[in-house]
């Protein structure tokens, strides 16, 4: 596979929620971490530690970048191909910046019924977020203009008596009527003073 196609894959424009995350680079507790969850592999296998990888990398970082897709590959011996494979395939990989507050309303049946939709307009009113140009498949995390809030749907986040829930980075939000949107932005806007 060529790297022309690999970069026109990978390489994806700096949102404004960059400035929340530093630049990847190899830390020695992600080092070790990483060498953690390999050893758990036998060696002719350890690219079965991709998913561990990713998710130590996003969970550090923020998002899956060009440069932690290589470092990636690098460690388990394999194609920088492979990586994207699992990286598009799996929703929860974040292949750009989110914002410092990353808004994850969930759309399936009981959600939706109850104004998940709703909730998702009036966030993107009050944060000034334009969901127009995202593409839900491939790149479905729209930014604010300030690089504070993001936004996208998720499937099922396992609530639905509560519906609609959302969450905030990994704080888990029940009940979310799109008349308490301002409320919930208002909790983290605070928690910063």
């Amino acid at each position: 596979m060529s790297n022309d196609i690999l970069e026109h894959n990978v390489a994806l424009e700096a949102t404004p929620g960059n400035q929340f995350f530093e630049p990847f680079h190899v830390t020695p507790e992600l080092e070790a971490e990483a060498n953690e969850r390999i050893s758990h592999y036998p060696a002719d296998q350890k690219r079965s530690a991709v998913l561990m990888l990713l998710h130590a990398v996003q969970h550090q970082f923020g998002y899956i970048s060009a440069e932690a897709l290589e470092w990636v590959a690098g460690k388990l011996e394999i194609e920088p191909i492979k990586v994207l494979e699992v990286v598009s395939f799996y929703p929860g990989f974040r292949q750009s910046a989110p914002g410092k507050f990353h808004i994850r309303v969930c759309r399936t049946l009981s959600c939706a019924m109850a104004g998940s939709g709703e909730l998702m307009e009036k966030l993107c009113e009050l944060t000034g977020i334009d969901r127009s140009k995202s593409d839900p498949h491939h790149h479905p995390v729209a930014v604010s203009p300030c690089g504070k809030w993001s936004l996208e749907f998720a499937e099922c986040l396992a609530s639905c008596g509560t519906a609609p829930v959302c969450l905030v980075n990994d704080d888990f939000h029940e009940g979310v009527a799109p008349e308490k949107a301002q409320d919930l932005l208002t909790k983290y806007d605070s928690s910063e003073q």
